[in-house]
């Protein structure tokens, strides 16, 4: 739910880009980050942990960055945040959900924002969301009638794609999470990439992915950390 200032100053910083529509949304990956950096920072707030960053279109409800950020915060008692209220997702039983979740959430943009007004606003970008698609299936249409070519042209101009620079982003965040637990592992002195790998399954941990750990993504996740 939405709360005041007061009521806590540790959060957890949940990203959502889309590589489709990053450069004409207004709000990229680093505007997003220091909407949320100058909001924290001005209540003297704390960001206790790297962000968790999704590459997903809007309209979906599966976000597994979503859930490990919930996850983060449930487990520290911090609070959820993002920069932008309508980021969070175009579907009204999905906002809702995230309501009805113990954890508290914030959107920077709009910190008193309440319950109705974030059902309101969620319902609104929801219809947005569908006026756009609609609009973009008919432009589509109508340049594939013209025989014009489609998709983002821009995109297909060598090192305009933004898509490696969130991809690298993603992947740092991911290994500064899990830094502390290999340096637990290097602690009981476990050391070496297959080890490490060994134990980092053995004690139940996952890639970003959902998978178990093999040498070749230990050894990726420790050239991140070195």
């Amino acid at each position: 739910m939405a709360q005041d200032a007061s009521q806590s100053s540790r959060f957890v910083a949940y990203y959502r880009v889309s590589t489709d529509k990053q450069g004409r949304s207004g709000l990229g990956l680093e505007a997003q980050q220091k909407a949320v950096e100058t909001y924290v920072s001005g209540i003297d707030g704390d960001l206790i942990a790297p962000p968790y960053i999704e590459v997903e279109s809007g309209k979906k409800k599966d976000r597994p960055e979503l859930i490990r950020a919930l996850a983060h915060a449930k487990r520290n008692k911090a609070t959820l945040i993002v920069a932008k209220l309508d980021r969070l997702a175009r579907n009204v039983s999905f906002v809702s959900a995230l309501l009805d979740s113990s954890v508290d959430f914030r959107a920077a943009d709009m910190p008193s924002a309440n319950r109705f007004m974030i059902q309101i606003m969620s319902a609104v970008a929801e219809y947005e969301a569908q006026l756009i698609s609609e609009r973009t299936k008919a432009g589509l249409a109508a340049r594939k009638a013209r025989g014009l070519p489609l998709g983002n042209v821009a995109n297909l101009i060598p090192g305009n794609s933004p898509a490696p620079r969130i991809n690298k982003a993603k992947a740092n965040a991911m290994a500064e999470r899990m830094r502390p637990v290999v340096e637990a592992i290097r602690a009981d002195g476990v050391d070496g990439v297959r080890a490490i790998c060994g134990q980092l399954n053995e004690r139940g941990y996952v890639t970003d992915r959902g998978n178990h750990w093999h040498p070749t993504s230990v050894s990726r996740l420790l050239q991140r950390l070195e």
